[in-house]
């Protein structure tokens, strides 16, 4: 894959039936934000409604996401929100291995093509597949890491907070050191 631009790859996701996938989706689910974003946020796959709608995060899980963006002070409309798969797995079921190598070659191309300065793994499965394979989240949220020349950190998945509310403050504390990074580069994203 080498693609001139997001829509041109955003093109070929669509049409992509490189593991079942594909044929059970009802539309894929690409990625949405400024495609010059510093910050790039990254989850596991799509969910229902994103599976209807074709935007990432727009159920429950990426409602709360918005409100921790709101209380740093960072608008959704400045950062890139991304999955590893781009469609649903049947029943919100984690991704298989396989799958996740069918579909990682996309966001490759969407972190080329954006360039972000920060990565944001939202989750566990993320965080394992783009940190490191035996990545903790409970031990290891919040913690920088250097990837491919990219400054990466985890943070819990919203979905786990809606199950896990205790996580709330955890989340907030990352979100507010994620912040403080962005504001250390160029202060892009103060009011």
């Amino acid at each position: 894959m080498n693609y001139t631009s997001l829509e041109e790859l955003q093109g070929a996701c669509a049409e992509c039936m490189a593991c079942p996938l594909g044929k059970t989706r009802t539309k894929s689910v690409f990625g949405t934000g400024d495609a010059k974003a510093e910050l790039m946020f990254v989850g596991e796959a799509p969910g229902e409604q994103e599976d209807l709608s074709g935007v990432p995060f727009v159920g429950r899980a990426g409602q709360l996401l918005d409100k921790f963006l709101y209380a740093v002070d960072i608008p959704r409309e400045k950062v890139y929100i991304a999955n590893i798969l781009k469609c649903r797995p049947p029943k919100n079921r984690d991704p298989l291995p396989e799958e996740e190598e069918a579909c990682i070659g996309y966001l490759r191309e969407q972190v080329r093509l954006i360039r972000p300065k920060i990565i944001v793994c939202l989750g566990r499965i993320s965080a394992m597949r783009l940190i490191k394979p035996d990545f903790k989240i409970t031990k290891e949220h919040g913690e920088w890491f250097e990837r491919g020349g990219y400054l990466m950190t985890a943070v819990y998945h919203p979905a786990a907070l809606l199950r896990d509310p205790r996580k709330k403050e955890d989340m907030l504390e990352d979100m507010k050191r994620i912040k403080q990074k962005l504001d250390e580069g160029k202060g892009e994203y103060k009011a």
